[in-house]
């Protein structure tokens, strides 16, 4: 036994970076499926199929929302927590968490757990890894706390007892916090679409939990120096530069998108406020967050087309959403801005642009969209449903969003897959996705003469 089990952790150290978080995030899906399974975490008389559990507790993971049961119906309070607690390893990151209880335990982190760090965060560098893991743990378990905090006082005036106003807003807090877009109401957000200060609060959880990591620490460094030294100045990095003026512009696009689409339909009649706060909140919400105000398949074709583009673009890296990320669609577009003004380079912010990154940038749209567009064909080709939710479907599952027309439930076990395969794929990332198929990297040893090709 002693001998297969030094065996079995030779393979494992064996296996590249990105192998290892793949298997650790398949380690903890497995994990959430079999704690998910308990009836003691379910309602009296509810019992979950097996793939029904795997689809929730990879939902949970891959921080999405796509539920095939109804999570009030179908879980009690402690099934409540056991969720909260496998949505902050989804959302937060395994490797964050575990960073954590490493510390707690009194191990030492070597160069092998930093370079899991460093893929599970997209981070460039080594230095200074487990610094940043404390502060990213710090800072969303403050958010979280504040969120929770708020909105349980505030559920007061909805529900009848403070043990259930506190349970509603310590998930509602996790749920937001995490992008994770599970509700304990059975009707999401449906019963606050009227209330402005339940979607104020979402909106900013949602926000700071999609904006990125980096983004929110660079902010906090900013804060923290000017209230020690009033004269200290801070040069926000091209990252965080790009990253929030793009996150912002989405949601503005978004949200004008939206107002205009659905103006004489989904909108008519309403006041100027509520159309505000239904086309802002499901700009936002699109994003990653997977909650809503109201039924999505009641808007038309051209509006849940755009939702379908904004949850394929998704949050920002290293933050709890999915998507080919708010990056990626800034460089590709500030490439194609570039060649078209006939500049060779991408100058921006009085940087340039790695010509790596913009090649990493195409990759990843181009391989998301062949990745989506095959699970569409095969979907449409199998499931007896309409075209537009199956799209629908595909895209929220792949930006980890959680968004559905209704059709969740109703796809078949191979549907279900399916699905499962792009949530899983959409919270590791395609480049994970793409360096746990390729081979070894080979090194060429000549080249042929090059010639150019009839491009376009």
């Amino acid at each position: 036994m002693r001998k297969r089990l030094g065996i079995f952790f030779d393979k494992l150290s064996n296996l590249s970076g990105i192998h290892l978080i793949v298997l650790f995030y398949f380690s903890a899906a497995l994990l959430s499926t079999f704690l998910l399974s308990i009836p003691y975490f379910h309602r009296e008389g509810v019992e979950l199929s097996l793939l029904d559990s795997i689809f929730t507790a990879v939902s949970a993971i891959s921080v999405t929302g796509l539920t095939v049961v109804s999570t009030a119906d179908t879980f009690n309070n402690i099934g409540y927590f056991v969720l909260a607690f496998v949505l902050q390893f989804g959302g937060i990151g395994i490797m964050t968490l575990g960073t954590f209880i490493y510390l707690v335990l009194g191990k030492k982190i070597g160069i092998r757990t930093r370079q899991l760090i460093q893929i599970d965060q997209n981070r460039n560098t080594l230095a200074g890894l487990v610094q940043l893991m404390l502060k990213i743990l710090r800072t969303i378990l403050v958010i979280e706390l504040f969120g929770a905090v708020v909105l349980s006082i505030y559920f007061l005036k909805y529900f009848d007892t403070w043990q259930e106003a506190l349970i509603q807003g310590i998930f509602a807090s996790v749920s937001a916090t995490t992008n994770a877009g599970f509700d304990i109401t059975g009707a999401s957000l449906v019963p606050f679409a009227h209330d402005y200060f339940v979607q104020f609060i979402t909106i900013l959880l949602l926000v700071l939990g999609a904006i990125g990591f980096p983004v929110l620490l660079e902010i906090q460094e900013v804060l923290w120096g000017r209230y020690r030294n009033l004269e200290w100045k801070y040069q926000f990095s091209l990252f965080t530069k790009i990253t929030t003026i793009t996150f912002f512009i989405l949601i503005v696009v978004g949200a004008i998108g939206i107002f205009l689409f659905e103006h004489n339909h989904f909108l008519q009649g309403k006041a100027w406020h509520e159309s505000l706060f239904y086309s802002l909140f499901q700009s936002v919400t699109t994003r990653n967050g997977g909650l809503a105000t109201m039924d999505v398949a009641e808007f038309t074709t051209p509006t849940l087309l755009l939702l379908c583009a904004l949850m394929f673009i998704g949050a920002s890296p290293s933050s709890v959403g999915g998507g080919i990320r708010t990056t990626t669609f800034a460089i590709m577009m500030l490439a194609i801005f570039h060649y078209a003004k006939g500049h060779n380079t991408i100058k921006v912010f009085k940087r340039e642009v790695d010509p790596d990154d913009v090649t990493r940038s195409f990759i990843v749209a181009i391989t998301a969209i062949m990745l989506c567009g095959s699970a569409i064909v095969f979907l449409i080709w199998i499931e007896p449903l309409s075209n537009m939710a199956i799209v629908f479907e595909v895209f929220s599952a792949f930006g980890t969003t959680g968004l559905s027309m209704g059709v969740t439930s109703d796809l078949s076990v191979i549907g279900k897959i399916v699905i499962i395969l792009l949530m899983f794929i959409g919270r590791i990332g395609i480049f994970s996705f793409l360096f746990l198929i390729r081979g070894e990297d080979v090194h060429d040893r000549y080249h042929y003469p090059k010639e150019k090709m009839i491009i376009g």
